[in-house]
């Protein structure tokens, strides 16, 4: 870790010129996931061109790995720094409910830096910061993300335990966050099926059950990169209470949200994941649509 935290001291110039190294030997040598990345993208948007695919294939790569060194320099910006970087553009929208004592339901997704929004997000936003995060293999990638997503104060929630957590914690003014975005990769996750960038798509279920079971006003984080090492977020009111036990507004204007967010930025997601499997076929009584 002291190995590591002395490579995120480099200068930001340093580091992204070792970005545009990982993107030459990922996207040109090693062809990192561009097979999956080039799937994604073209049952994705099947109106866009090769060519036009090919651009975005290619701003993506560069994205993925300006994130990389980013998650790197996580580990010791300063909260000075980050908080320029990473602007909240209409913070009013969330943050006069906490000024009211009521806590939220914060959703986010996968566009970069998302690491960057919940940490400047955890100084910036009034109230606690709880985030929920699903452990990873890796034992020392565990305890890396987890020590940068912490350091000013954020406050870690395990998937598994978060019904537990939040009753517990029910009495502290927060912002709960969680990236809803994930494939659903367990048999026994509770899915939402849906159309999602011109595919049948399975969603977590997991924001919509939180909202059923908080009563918590929602919100989506829309994050974009507007240049390198710089983002900016707006803040949107997806749903408030009451959420009845069949309601799938919650999750139904997240994927809206998300899909917009997409179209607008398409680069600016993460492209790389196998986002669409098929196990969910197995799945006899996924939640419906709405």
């Amino acid at each position: 870790m002291f190995f590591i935290r002395l490579l995120s001291r480099l200068p930001f110039p340093v580091l992204y010129a070792f970005s545009d190294f990982l993107f030459f030997v990922s996207y040109r040598l090693v062809r990192y996931r561009r097979a999956m990345v080039w799937k994604n993208l073209k049952n994705a948007f099947p109106e866009k061109t090769d060519v036009e695919l090919r651009s975005i294939e290619k701003e993506f790569f560069k994205n993925l790995c300006d994130y990389g060194v980013e998650m790197l320099k996580l580990c010791t910006v300063s909260q000075e720094e980050l908080g320029q970087r990473m602007v909240f553009k209409n913070p009013e929208v969330s943050n006069r409910y906490i000024h009211q004592g009521q806590s939220l339901l914060n959703l986010a997704s996968h566009n970069f830096n998302w690491e960057w929004l919940l940490v400047a997000g955890s100084f910036t936003l009034p109230g606690e910061m709880d985030f929920v995060y699903q452990s990873v293999n890796s034992k020392f990638f565990d305890e890396f993300s987890l020590q940068c997503r912490s350091r000013f104060g954020a406050h870690g929630i395990k998937r598994d335990e978060v019904a537990r957590e939040i009753i517990k914690r029910r009495h502290i003014v927060r912002n709960i966050a969680l990236v809803g975005d994930q494939y659903p990769g367990y048999r026994h996750d509770k899915k939402y099926s849906t159309r999602f960038l011109n595919q049948d798509t399975v969603f977590f279920y997991g924001s919509n059950m939180l909202a059923q079971l908080t009563q918590y006003p929602v919100m989506f984080y829309a994050l974009r990169k507007v240049k390198r090492g710089y983002y900016e977020t707006t803040i949107i009111e997806l749903s408030t209470p009451p959420y009845g036990k069949d309601s799938t507004t919650v999750i139904a204007r997240y994927v809206e949200e998300l899909e917009k967010l997409i179209r607008q930025n398409p680069s600016q997601w993460l492209w790389s994941h196998n986002r669409w499997k098929t196990r969910h076929l197995e799945d006899p009584n996924p939640p419906k649509t709405f």
